[in-house]
């Protein structure tokens, strides 16, 4: 186990409005609007919070013609939320 890279990913997802932006890319991938619409906080903001998470390889953004949908890839970060989650 590396525990640098686990201890990383887990500051990084421990903030209340990732853990909601990732609850909710992995039941629905989504753009920055859908998530906005979702959350209620400001675009610039949700942005931050989704460069951060892509920044550290947690998502990963697909293009969709003008959108950007994200999505959940790292696997670590999948298994942690589904355990947090019970």
């Amino acid at each position: 186990m590396d525990y640098r890279e686990t201890g990383e990913i887990l500051k990084v997802i421990a903030h209340p409005a990732r853990l909601k932006i990732l609850y909710g890319l992995l039941r629905n991938e989504c753009d920055v609007n859908g998530i906005v619409k979702k959350l209620g906080l400001p675009q610039s903001t949700i942005s931050q919070h989704l460069g951060l998470l892509r920044n550290k390889g947690i998502i990963k953004p697909r293009k969709e013609g003008v959108r950007t949908c994200y999505s959940v890839e790292n696997l670590k970060v999948r298994e942690i939320l589904r355990v947090l989650k019970k």
